[in-house]
């Protein structure tokens, strides 16, 4: 019974995760759109895909996060090699991600800083 309850539990946040992806993708193409038309209105700026890239890698890893957390479930469930092969791997997209989306996001507030100085 336990074993079916945290199957249910990693599934639904592994939907979780989707949507949140799904979410960040919408968010990041209609921020896209939106940009595209500033290039047409000669307001276009490369700040501004700069600043999309790190929301929607914000998205991502908030994503991926959840995906942690469900993956972490499932070993805990049935600890296999393909398991745990599975939470590596998505650990390490994770922690690859975050690097260069702080690096970004550093990068953005530095632009900021110097901007309004």
């Amino acid at each position: 019974m336990l074993h079916t309850f945290l199957n249910i539990i990693a599934t639904i946040i592994s939907v979780i995760s989707l949507l949140i992806v799904a979410y960040g993708v919408f968010v990041g193409f209609i921020a896209f759109l939106r940009n595209e038309i500033k290039r047409f209105n000669g307001t276009y700026t490369v700040n501004n895909i700069r600043q999309l890239r790190a929301d929607f890698g914000s998205y991502l890893l908030l994503g991926l996060e959840f995906l942690i957390a469900s993956d972490i479930l499932k070993t805990v469930v049935d600890p296999s090699l393909d398991e745990l092969a599975i939470l590596g791997g998505v650990v390490v997209v994770r922690t690859i991600l975050s690097v260069f989306l702080n690096k970004e996001i550093k990068e953005l507030a530095e632009d900021e800083n110097s901007k309004s100085i």
